[in-house]
């Protein structure tokens, strides 16, 4: 989970590494003209995340995590197999049993004309499927014998990695956005697929005591939240039940310890980060958003409830600053060239605010007056920056940025921990659930201060500078060379003498390492969604250090490989659920493993 090196897009509401912070599957159809891309908020918002790790680097944590707000990459068929083993129970008595389905951004619109989309048509979904049937269609004894538009009754028995409701008609799995665990609903099929079925809500006719009015006016068509309908504590439970299946579905373990939920007391308002898209409306108001889902329309997400207030005020600003001087835009028809996407981040402990322009150009019109505007409507600001990527990609942020006005970096804290933030540097779009996360980091790997540890995709070094008071020394391991400086300079920065950091791959590096004579104590790795390299795993079965502490955001690759540890001579001593990402469908896990006979 947590996010270290991140690359350019941003990830998810989950924010997090890069594939995981948030965190990062685009919801825009591709594009062959002009692109841009869906990372954390903007890029990870979607699937915070991601966070849901995040947006710094180019690494494969962006591609393969979020997080973030971010938003779990889709993955119907792996969810399909992950539901078939639980099918064999279930009698297939009734023509439906049940189903239903982390950095919110994506930035590849069809053409230069967006529209924001502020209606909301949660409710309508329910009501009003895209295919209604003018009569009841005859039952169907075998689910391959459905077809689009047929109609169903499920039953929800859980939600799926995406939000979704997982249910079984004759023990195919069948996905239904938007239902909930418990719920009976009356849905028409709209997808028919080998391994799995996909429907939409027609009418609840079971409701789940969870389901709640979405706060957020566009909820149902921006995508950076999955579960905004859940009371909070459902989507607590619901989270909890996906870890604990994953564990059950892929160890094979009768129990594992999962430990309750650390979730927050005030569930909204915790993004620090937001990276939006920038489009046009017909009367020429500038906005500023996500794509929404399917399609190629930026949703005008102002006012956005999981940012903190300070962001939205500062995208508000800066909108209204674009607008008035009317600089050009990358989607304007008329305009070669154009600002693409706002960044904006703002220090919860400093104050201090950040802002930066992703352009397509080095010139930027107007620009002595457009910093002389927005330091003058905000006056935290420490530094504008721009960034320019010319190139027709689905990363945020190109090679090159330039700092218009202020401080190259912005400071912020973490616990004790300060660090200097450059607009590419990864840190943690949720700070305040950072620390709960980062203290159940230390408290699996129960450190005396004479343990060697070694932090394996340490990215920017955060967790290791956390746990490196407690040991003897902290080696980090990065493949991102830019990662891996910034981690340097952040032990410099915090006094942390006993902490190194290395560029390279964990599993080439740690057999040199110890060959050399060096026994680790305890491994910490915090990998992208895609989960541990198989080499990786081999060189921790090799090195057989007494604790290996696992941070993910995917609970399915983190059962996945527990099990490979498992067979590997380790035993799972507890697993930590840890909210990153509140109204997403994003979870992060703390899991320690122990040696068995240690």
């Amino acid at each position: 989970m947590t996010h270290k090196s991140s690359s350019n897009s941003g990830s998810s509401q989950s924010g997090r590494k890069p594939g995981r912070d948030q965190a990062t599957s685009s919801h825009a159809k591709p594009r062959t003209a002009k692109s841009g891309s869906r990372q954390e908020h903007s890029s990870t918002h979607r699937s915070a995340g991601s966070q849901s790790k995040s947006d710094s680097y180019t690494s494969k944590k962006q591609h393969a995590k979020g997080a973030s707000h971010a938003g779990a990459p889709s993955n119907r068929s792996a969810e399909a197999k992950r539901t078939q083993s639980g099918t064999t129970q279930q009698k297939s008595t009734n023509a439906s049993t049940s189903r239903h389905k982390t950095d919110f951004q994506s930035s590849q619109p069809k053409s230069g004309h967006s529209a924001s989309h502020k209606s909301n048509n949660y409710k309508a979904r329910q009501s009003s499927p895209s295919k209604r049937p003018t009569k009841s269609a005859p039952a169907r004894d075998h689910a391959e014998e459905l077809q689009v538009g047929d109609p169903i009754i499920i039953t929800i028995k859980r939600l799926g990695i995406n939000g979704e409701g997982v249910g079984y008609y004759r023990r195919k799995a069948v996905f239904i956005d938007g239902a909930l665990p418990g719920e009976v609903i009356k849905a028409n099929v709209t997808e028919v697929q080998h391994k799995f079925i996909k429907a939409t809500i027609r009418e609840l006719e079971k409701k789940s005591p969870q389901r709640i009015e979405p706060p957020c006016p566009v909820f149902d068509v921006c995508g950076g939240c999955q579960i905004q309908h859940i009371s909070y504590e459902g989507q607590l439970q619901a989270k909890t039940d996906i870890v604990r299946e994953a564990f059950a579905r892929y160890t094979e373990l009768d129990a594992v310890k999962i430990k309750p939920m650390l979730g927050m007391e005030h569930p909204w308002a915790y993004r620090n980060k937001a990276q939006l898209q920038l489009d046009r409306e017909g009367n020429g108001a500038v906005i500023a958003g996500l794509y929404e889902m399917n399609s190629h329309r930026i949703v005008d997400i102002s006012g956005c409830p999981i940012q903190h207030p300070q962001v939205n005020s500062t995208i508000e600003t800066v909108k209204t600053v674009l607008q008035e001087l009317n600089i050009p835009l990358y989607t304007d028809k008329e305009a070669r060239d154009g600002v693409k996407t706002v960044v904006a981040r703002y220090g919860f402990q400093s104050n201090e605010l950040q802002i930066t322009l992703i352009t397509t150009s080095s010139q930027l019109p107007r620009q002595e007056e457009l910093i002389e505007r927005l330091r003058a409507a905000l006056p935290d600001l420490s530094g504008i920056a721009m960034n320019i990527n010319t190139k027709r990609t689905s990363l945020i942020f190109g090679e090159h940025t330039t700092t218009l006005w202020g401080k190259e970096a912005m400071v912020e804290s973490l616990g004790d921990l300060e660090f200097a933030l450059s607009p590419r540097a990864f840190f943690q779009l949720n700070p305040q659930q950072t620390i709960k996360l980062y203290e159940s980091v230390r408290a699996a790997a129960a450190l005396t201060g004479k343990e060697t540890v070694i932090d394996a995709y340490c990215g920017t070094g955060t967790i290791g500078l956390w746990l490196a008071p407690y040991a003897k020394e902290v080696h980090g391991i990065e493949t991102i060379a830019e990662a891996a400086e910034d981690a340097t300079r952040n032990a410099a920065r915090n006094g942390r003498t006993n902490a190194t950091f290395h560029v390279g791959k964990a599993e080439e590096l740690l057999p040199r390492w110890v060959k050399k004579g060096m026994s680790p104590d305890v491994i910490i790795a915090d990998p992208p969604r895609t989960g541990l390299e198989q080499e990786f795993l081999n060189t921790v079965l090799k090195t057989k250090p007494e604790r290996m502490v696992y941070v993910s955001c995917n609970p399915s690759t983190l059962a996945k490989d527990c099990k490979v540890l498992l067979d590997g001579g380790y035993e799972v001593q507890w697993v930590q659920p840890v909210d990153m990402f509140p109204q997403t469908s994003h979870v992060e896990a703390v899991t320690l493993l122990v040696r068995k006979n240690t």
